[in-house]
């Protein structure tokens, strides 16, 4: 059976505590543009550990549970390690030509954006266009995940670590379903103030829902097969590594709802399409041992 409590006490810590964060920044509008800039970021910052600072106090006082149910102290196989790291930039760079093949954006073979990029650098930097793209490449695989996992884990504490396991009695895939519609609504103070899809902030929710329960899809199959936080919180650190990735590739002034980004509609697309892989070869739902 379902911990109603459990679950009402970690909903309302989650959302309170993230969703003051959000909405905090709108308090200092006044201020100029880049001190409002750096007071979102912290805050931001700070609001992706809600649903983790949730997990912890109701798994302590609420449940008196001992902090170790959260995953942390397990780890998994390491094969998994390297799914969460490089499949997210996989299914990144696929929502590109998703993008161009189905007219939702444009590709730009000039690369405009590094381009100009090189043209900022002094002349005696040596960099080329080529090295620029290297670099950054490098750089998402690279660093990306392991930077980020500092702030994804924060909210993977919560979203697998916590919330996933107390909605299993519901079936797997009912569980996944759930919990990503909540992730998905959880971003909503954020969308509607233009993040991820800047100029659609009530369709964008909707999108981000979409987007979350596709993507919640391979964040669970990660925990689900190593029972551990860690695993989902690479994945999502290398997710947000490689969000930039079609500003490269791809022409300005494409709708971000539909094409683009992973969290498009075609980024949606890819991450089925992967999913749809794990079912068919098994793996997804996770036998549970």
């Amino acid at each position: 059976m379902l911990d109603k409590k459990a679950l009402t006490w970690y909903l309302a810590i989650a959302f309170g505590f993230s969703w003051i964060l959000f909405t905090l920044p709108l308090a200092f509008r006044g201020m100029g543009e880049q001190t409002v800039s750096m007071i979102r970021l912290l805050c931001w910052m700070i609001a992706m550990w809600g649903p983790g600072i949730a997990a912890i106090v109701t798994t302590l006082f609420v449940l008196k549970e001992p902090f170790g149910t959260l995953g942390l102290k397990r780890f998994g196989k390491f094969r998994y390690y390297l799914a969460a790291w490089f499949i997210p930039p996989v299914l990144a760079a696929l929502a590109i030509p998703l993008s161009v093949l189905f007219r939702l954006a444009e590709y730009d073979p000039e690369m405009s954006l590094l381009k100009q990029m090189v043209a900022q650098m002094p002349a005696n930097s040596g960099m080329t266009l080529e090295i620029l793209l290297i670099v950054q490449i490098a750089q998402g695989l690279l660093l990306g995940p392991a930077i980020n996992v500092f702030a994804t884990v924060g909210e993977e504490i919560g979203w697998r670590g916590f919330l996933l396991p107390k909605l299993l009695p519901l079936g797997q895939w009912k569980a996944i379903l759930v919990s990503g519609v909540i992730w998905g609504v959880w971003h909503a103070p954020a969308i509607l103030q233009g993040h991820n899809y800047p100029g659609y902030p009530i369709a964008g929710v909707f999108m981000m829902i979409l987007f979350c329960i596709a993507l919640g899809a391979v964040m669970s199959w990660l925990y689900l097969a190593t029972r551990s936080t860690w695993a989902p919180a690479f994945g999502h650190g290398a997710v947000n590594a490689w969000a930039g990735l079609p500003l490269i590739f791809l022409v300005a002034g494409y709708n971000p709802l539909w094409g683009g980004t992973i969290a498009s509609l075609a980024g949606v697309v890819a991450i089925a399409l992967f999913v749809g892989l794990l079912v068919i070869l098994k793996q997804l739902p996770v036998r549970q041992d």
